[in-house]
């Protein structure tokens, strides 16, 4: 079962990655999706760009950087679920995102309609 859980959450970040890449020419530094029960919640690292990075640098900057952030994740958001539920073959019922200027870290969490944590264990 681990074999196959890590295997899976490792294409999740994979599509991910590449997603973004597709979508803004560069993706994250690093990526790890780690599936709980009835969640999958990918950790992105390194995502700010160089542009980015000067703007949280003020106040207005850090609000314009997550709310352009917050406006792109809505823009794709159908892909976003569309990448966890073509890979986990479960449906997504809501899908949840945040970034940290601080930390320059997204969060993605997508709530699926069944504990796939708990079907991988009962088909092993």
């Amino acid at each position: 079962m681990a074999h196959i859980k890590k295997k899976l959450e490792a294409e999740i970040s994979a599509a991910f990655i590449k997603f973004q890449r597709d979508l803004v020419g560069r993706g994250p530094q690093e990526a790890k999706t780690y599936i709980i029960n009835d969640m999958i919640i990918t950790r992105f690292k390194g995502v700010l760009t160089v542009e980015e990075k000067h703007l949280i640098k003020n106040e207005d900057g850090k609000k314009i950087v997550k709310q352009m952030r917050q406006i792109l994740r809505e823009m794709y958001s159908e892909e976003h679920e569309s990448i966890v539920q073509n890979l986990t073959g479960c449906k997504v019922l809501s899908s949840h995102s945040d970034i940290s200027t601080k930390t320059g870290e997204r969060i993605e969490i997508f709530i699926i309609e069944k504990d796939l944590e708990k079907c991988m264990d009962n088909n092993s």
